[in-house]
């Protein structure tokens, strides 16, 4: 298949983009750079480059400005506009083009469920009411727009990847190293997790097999916040004793800190029942991976 990934340059295109061509596809990639041999497109600001979607049989949508920062009106404009303006951009050069791909796999977030306590969450539960929650709802209903123009459609709601080279496993490192590793508040809340190689794993999956609809991208065994961080002490060989109190971590992130603090025992039921089968689903053999991939390589190869 001919494949164009939209943020291919990103946490998870920049794994996603040798996984699909390891499996024989052509891949090529659009980034708001246009460096290392990507396509310029920002989404932001309208429709494709003319001709790149020429030939192109799938499209997969990653692109998306980090939540990870202390939210303010202009960030929190830019979160949606990346996501729900950005795919509907997409969805209108798809319209206007002459050969039009077959599927859109397009992320989204468990942040769509918002804070449910111990509540199971799978891929029908209703949504949550916060800003996030918002946005991935009206993301999802744009790239369904894509369904009225006849392409297969598949969403990825995606919980914390576990990888090394970015994302939440270097930032946890990093706190480890300095000695102020530990649990966030209570460290009571479920924290919908997934490994890398099984988030690539997915989206590759959704591109190549007939499945639609939502598809929960986090492993089948959800942990406690506690249990991570015990985990990641155990794979580090440092303590975990240290609380980040909920007060202090409101006053660093503030709005923001709903990511941190919320609870989502998030749940791949749709994902298990399409056939996809997870590599990762014990939470500490994927931080070892995560922080020690190199050595992990015999035993896990790629």
């Amino acid at each position: 298949m001919n494949i164009v990934v939209s943020g291919g340059t990103g946490f998870i295109g920049s794994r996603l983009r040798p996984a699909l061509e390891a499996a024989g596809h052509t891949v090529r990639v659009w980034s708001r750079s246009g460096q290392d041999g990507s396509l310029k497109w920002d989404p932001v600001s309208g429709i494709p480059p003319e001709g790149s979607l020429d030939g192109v049989d799938a499209v997969v949508y990653l692109s998306g400005e980090s939540v990870a920062k202390r939210w303010n009106d202009e960030l929190k404009k830019k979160i949606r506009d990346s996501r729900v303006k950005g795919v509907g951009h997409l969805i209108d050069g798809i319209s206007a083009a002459a050969h039009k791909p077959r599927v859109l796999v397009c992320s989204s977030a468990t942040g769509y469920y918002g804070d449910r306590g111990e509540e199971e969450l799978v891929e029908t539960s209703a949504p949550g009411d916060s800003f996030l929650a918002g946005v991935c709802q009206e993301w999802e209903r744009a790239a369904d727009r894509a369904m009225e123009i006849g392409l297969r459609v598949v969403k990825i709601r995606t919980g914390v990847v576990l990888g090394s080279g970015g994302g939440a496993v270097d930032r946890l490192v990093s706190a480890f190293k300095s000695k102020m590793g530990g649990k966030l508040g209570s460290g009571k809340q479920w924290m919908p997790w997934i490994h890398m190689s099984d988030s690539v794993g997915i989206y590759k999956f959704a591109v190549e097999n007939e499945v639609s609809g939502v598809l929960n991208g986090t492993a089948p065994h959800p942990a406690r916040n506690e249990a991570l961080t015990e985990a990641l002490g155990q794979v580090m060989g440092e303590p975990t004793k240290m609380t980040v109190p909920e007060f202090a971590l409101k006053m660093m992130f503030g709005e923001m800190s709903e990511v941190l603090l919320g609870s989502q025992k998030v749940l791949p039921e749709a994902t298990l029942k399409s056939g996809y089968e997870f590599r990762y689903t014990d939470v500490k053999s994927a931080l070892q991976d995560a922080v020690h991939p190199a050595a992990n390589d015999a035993v896990h190869p790629a």
